[in-house]
């Protein structure tokens, strides 16, 4: 027999004991007891601001002790305070907070930006003191019946306020009026007293290049939480006077070892940057990706400098383009900004690929730099200087287009091809590395690829780290500046007949780590859209090759076959038979844009090679699925290529003749 639950009578609540008149009170006494307590234990700003903080942290201290007699006497603790009371309290603790939160962000933000806010600063100072001296006026003391000492120590913190005056301290103001006469003179292109400069960086603490690292660092930090262009200006102004400064006085120490890229806080260089986030064509990170007519996507801005030169075919599968319009990908510009945030790196929208953590770089400090750095290369200093140096051009040739112009404008390329030498890569590789790294960051001003291209030994020198280069580093540096400079229609066409070029980045590709592989691929299929470098790649190998890498890297091995295919002779679709095994597997698993080529470079096949092949493709396993699998989920041209497929192997079935196997 089942049994019943018990079911238990409804327990009676104990009412809950009703909290006593202070309880609330001395929660809010013991929080201002804490953050009086916190901002004791703060210490006093270094460099600017001093009296005004020390003034804030001894109060605090005084207040503490207050607060901690009146808690402990059991006489305060058994009143009730009035509501009066309470809001005194309560805003005490609000002004508090507020004084903490201004003397950490001073501590912690930038000294040169600090500096140039010294008035608005000194005045938050003095109107929070106000605000204290107004609340302690109130102060409702009698209540709590406290003792003489705690009366004294509250009048004196009462005082201590009253003499406080809206002032700046005299030696900060003249630093701040000696700052801006520096910068003045930098706008108008004259070089500072390096004495001068020197003797303002060590009154802010900057006494050194590490020191100077970490202001430029939180400058640039500081720029991206303002919001008035004005304000930006400024701290831009800021970063260039410190770089500058840094070079003229402290000699680069921190770019002498042998990794510079990792001595820097986290950037966006730091990072190795996901191949579906970069734009085919500069293999940066995209920052306002669009859609060409091919369903490719790449940046906006390197797609229209495409165009621009007179290109109406798509990049990456040479595919001619119905249309120039441009389609914003924002699916993907919210995976980018969402990969940035994990990241920790700023992501900038449309226009900001010219900058580098979102910093523009300021003109005039710029070119002073420049100039100071180019002028050091050309005395042969050693070669530890030398990389220093180099590294520092390369930074700045990241930075954006006016720092290009400015390093080339200077003199720079010929004085950095001595450092792409073989016996320089063997013996010093990390300058080597920076010397060809620079030369790719120059390349993507239109100017200076004209300048690298015609500069006696500047291309040479490119070509030789490609094809002996002392890293796998410098090697695929290289072949991203090829990339960049191939760009260019005439250029393409003048590099594509260069046998060192296309044996360096095939064995690059052969031979190269990932990354090296990826570059070096990718250039290959940038030359590829000259039909007469076609057959030179063809010669070379270039089917055996990726076919060899497909499985590593699908994407741009099916590109390069489709545009060998399509733009090859007899002896391109005769390599390409072996491969059609792997680009079925492709069609069946790789990504949507490889399927969408791997189609593409199949119907190519079939249409030159005729009824051979698409015998070959019809028996196949499953082919007749995996065709259906891309045309139902495919993209637009993937479907339209697979359905072509279809046809052929369905013609070839019904034993139509050769020539009417695939329709155009």
């Amino acid at each position: 027999m089942a049994v019943s639950p018990r079911v238990l009578p409804p327990r009676k609540r104990r009412p809950s004991p009703s909290p006593s008149p202070t309880s609330a009170d001395l929660n809010l006494m013991n929080s201002l007891l804490c953050l009086s307590q916190e901002i004791s234990a703060l210490k006093p700003l270094q460099c600017l601001l001093i009296g005004k903080s020390h003034s804030a942290i001894n109060k605090s201290k005084l207040l503490a002790i207050v607060f901690e007699e009146l808690l402990g006497d059991p006489v305060s603790n058994a009143l009730s305070p009035s509501s009066s009371t309470l809001l005194c309290f309560e805003e005490m603790y609000i002004v508090l907070q507020r004084m903490k939160t201004l003397i950490e962000d001073c501590s912690n933000g930038s000294k040169m930006w600090l500096l140039m806010q010294i008035p608005h600063l000194a005045n938050s100072f003095h109107e929070l003191t106000l605000e204290l001296s107004t609340l302690l006026d109130i102060f409702p003391l009698q209540e709590f019946d406290p003792s003489p000492d705690v009366e004294e120590l509250l009048g004196l913190v009462r005082r201590q306020c009253t003499k406080t005056k809206p002032s700046v301290d005299p030696k900060d103001d003249f630093l701040r009026r000696d700052v801006l006469a520096l910068l003045d003179l930098i706008k108008k292109e004259i070089v500072p007293d390096h004495l001068k400069l020197k003797h303002i960086l060590e009154n802010l603490g900057l006494r050194d290049n590490s020191s100077c690292v970490e202001e430029i660092e939180s400058l640039q930090s500081e720029i991206r939480t303002q919001i008035d262009e004005k304000s930006k200006s400024e701290i831009v102004s800021l970063i260039g006077l410190v770089r500058y400064a840094r070079c003229v006085l402290f000699g680069f120490g921190s770019s002498t070892t042998e990794k510079p890229d990792h001595r820097r806080r986290k950037s966006l260089s730091d990072l190795t940057v996901p191949v579906d986030l970069r734009c085919p064509i500069s293999l940066e990170l995209m920052r306002d990706p669009v859609v060409v007519a091919s369903g490719q996507t790449y940046d906006r801005k390197s797609i229209n400098q495409w165009f621009e030169s007179g290109h109406n075919t798509c990049p990456k599968t040479g595919q001619a383009l119905a249309h120039t319009n441009l389609i914003p990908n924002r699916t993907l510009r919210n995976l980018i900004a969402m990969w940035c945030r994990q990241q920790r790196v700023p992501f900038e929208s449309v226009g900001s690929n010219d900058k580098v953590n979102g910093v523009k770089s300021n003109f005039e400090a710029t070119k002073m730099t420049v100039s100071f750095l180019v002028d050091r290369l050309s005395v042969s200093p050693s070669m530890e200087v030398a990389n220093a140096v180099v590294y520092e051009l390369r930074a700045l040739a990241k930075m954006d287009s006016d720092n290009r112009a400015c390093i080339a404008e200077a003199g720079a390329i010929p004085i950095l091809v001595r450092y792409l030498a073989s016996d320089v890569g063997s013996e010093h590789p990390n300058l080597q590395v920076n010397a060809v790294t620079t030369f790719l960051n120059l390349s993507i001003l239109e100017a200076n690829k004209t300048r690298i291209m015609e500069i006696d030994g500047a291309l040479n020198g490119v070509i030789e780290v490609l094809r002996s280069g002392a890293t796998w580093e410098a090697k695929g540096n290289a072949a991203a500046t090829i990339f960049s400079l191939s760009g260019v229609h005439e250029y393409r066409k003048r590099l594509g007949t260069t046998t060192r070029v296309i044996k360096g980045l095939m064995d690059l590709a052969e031979d190269g780590p990932t990354n090296s592989k990826r570059d070096a691929l990718l250039t290959i299929l940038n030359l590829a859209g000259d039909r007469e470098t076609v057959g030179r790649l063809v010669e070379g190998g270039v089917v055996e090759l990726v076919t060899g890498v497909i499985n590593q890297l699908p994407e741009e091995a099916v590109a390069i076959l489709e545009a060998v295919v399509k733009r090859g002779g007899p002896a391109a679709i005769t390599a390409s038979h072996n491969s059609i095994k792997k680009l079925s597997v492709i069609l069946r698993e790789g990504s949507n844009t490889a399927r969408e080529s791997a189609a593409a470079t199949l119907v190519a096949i079939c249409r030159k090679g005729g009824s051979e092949v698409v015998a070959e493709l019809a028996t196949m396993p499953s082919m007749e699925r995996i065709i259906w699998e891309v045309m139902g989920t495919g993209t637009t041209r993937a479907r339209q290529k697979a359905a072509t497929l279809l046809r052929a192997i369905r013609r070839w079935t019904a034993g139509v003749g050769t020539n009417e196997v695939v329709d155009s």
